[in-house]
């Protein structure tokens, strides 16, 4: 594991920083406001909680999840409109001065493409520069699975995306932020893990790496210092 020291100097000469979205660069778990929407929150929550915590595969918790909720794509539609997701304090300003520096900016989630590439509008981010799980639905707009060859799909996936962008960009330096036990796991082949807790602390998560932050701030501070 890299030092406090080393961390923050590959996060300030980071070709790539990428992001995770559900509870690091937004508020909320997308897959618990969609399931909160359609009326059966408290049986997601938990099995979300699991998730994060790594008792359960990410694949089986997010199928098991999935049927649970069966939103159609209607409803997944009405949630962006109504219950926009909420970005979280300084994300703005530190993916701005992170574009500023020609660093580029990823967003890797084990939520849903449709949910991240509006909060990916918001942030400026190209919205191929989005990671992402599929949903699937029938012609009819009812719930028919989600699209389980995505990396994002399983655990891993996050490093899986890593790899392919140092494979497809040339990027030496690649710097994961996020909340979750998936992200920490990222690296390597993350060159550097910096754990987020401005949401949520996962004590797993807190314990296991050299950087943690509690608000966008203190990164933003950081690239004061170049």
């Amino acid at each position: 594991m890299t030092t406090l020291s080393q961390t923050k100097e590959l996060f300030r000469r980071a070709d790539a920083v990428c992001f995770d979205v559900d509870s690091t660069v937004i508020k909320e778990e997308g897959i618990d406001e969609l399931a909160k929407f359609c009326g059966v929150g408290d049986a997601v929550t938990e099995m979300t909680r699991k998730a994060m915590g790594g008792s359960m595969t990410f694949k089986r918790a997010l199928t098991e999840r999935l049927s649970i909720i069966r939103c159609s794509r209607e409803q997944v539609n009405k949630l962006i409109t109504d219950h926009p997701p909420q970005l979280t304090p300084g994300i703005r300003e530190l993916v701005d001065r992170l574009h500023e520096r020609n660093i580029k900016v990823f967003l890797i989630s084990g939520g849903f493409r449709c949910i991240v590439e509006h909060v990916a509008t918001q942030l400026n981010i190209p919205l191929h520069h989005v990671y992402a799980n599929r949903l699937k639905f029938y012609f009819n707009g009812e719930y028919a699975g989600f699209d389980e060859s995505q990396p994002t799909a399983e655990s891993g996936g996050k490093g899986k995306v890593i790899s392919m962008l140092k494979e497809q960009h040339g990027f030496k330096t690649v710097v994961m932020v996020g909340d979750g036990a998936t992200d920490l796991e990222a690296c390597p082949p993350a060159s550097a893990f910096i754990g987020f807790g401005g949401n949520v602390v996962r004590p797993q998560v807190k314990e296991r790496c050299s950087w943690y932050v509690t608000s966008f701030g203190e990164l933003l501070k950081e690239l004061e210092k170049i």
